[in-house]
């Protein structure tokens, strides 16, 4: 299973989302976009879309790489190349499908539990938020969690988009808070010491979840039967 990785900063990496995949046999290319031009999706078995700091719809310098990854995203779509859109990387695909994406009433940071339709497919978490915007997936879409901030897992054909971070651990999230996002958790009301303890206390936990998320992303994608997802 050949799986490509897109990521938006030098501080992102697919973390547990990359060791559940590896542990499936995977192989990843990770890719940096920008500077780096967007891969192309011959051979391509699944792809990952992670975080951003910019908003889908902003329409400024990062406006040009914003509308060339929800053309890469339709045509990953057109291709069947099913895709795990992860925080930007859901509401890009949000968009690329037909939904909108809008400011939330708040600004989400620190670890949440999310209403979820199935434990089994989504669990519960507490899963790391970090992000401002808020998805409004098409009619077709299946809404697999939520909160009161809005839309936290969705499935849309065989892609599954999920706004909060499965992938962050401790030492991820503390480059996070070292790029600038120190300012950004203690607007949103967080301590950012007290959410980085947080977030190294939850890594054994927030690694198994991870791996639930990746067998229901692989299952999504009928990959994998059933019974060999987990």
């Amino acid at each position: 299973m050949r799986v490509i990785v897109i990521r938006h900063h030098a501080e992102d990496h697919p973390g547990f989302i990359a060791d559940a995949l590896i542990a499936r046999g995977a192989s990843i290319s990770t890719y940096l976009c920008p500077p780096s031009e967007l891969p192309s999706l011959d051979g391509v078995d699944y792809a990952v879309v992670l975080g951003a700091i910019p908003s889908v719809n902003d329409d400024g310098p990062e406006d040009l790489w914003i509308r060339q990854e929800l053309a890469w995203l339709r045509a990953a779509d057109a291709a069947g190349v099913p895709v795990l859109g992860i925080c930007f990387g859901a509401q890009a695909l949000c968009a690329a499908l037909g939904g909108t994406v809008e400011q939330a009433p708040v600004k989400e940071v620190g670890w949440r539990r999310v209403e979820t339709v199935d434990e089994a497919l989504v669990p519960a978490g507490p899963w790391l938020e970090f992000h401002g915007d808020r998805c409004l997936p098409p009619p077709e879409a299946a809404i697999l969690a939520t909160n009161e901030v809005g839309v936290q897992a969705f499935s849309i054909g065989r892609h599954l988009a999920v706004q909060f971070h499965p992938e962050v651990d401790g030492e991820q999230l503390s480059g996070w808070l070292e790029a600038g996002g120190r300012a950004e958790a203690a607007e949103a009301g967080q301590d950012p010491d007290e959410l980085l303890a947080q977030t190294f206390a939850q890594e054994p936990d927030a690694r198994q979840r991870a791996d639930v998320l990746v067998a229901t992303a692989l299952r999504l994608a009928s990959l994998v039967p059933a019974t060999q997802a987990g």
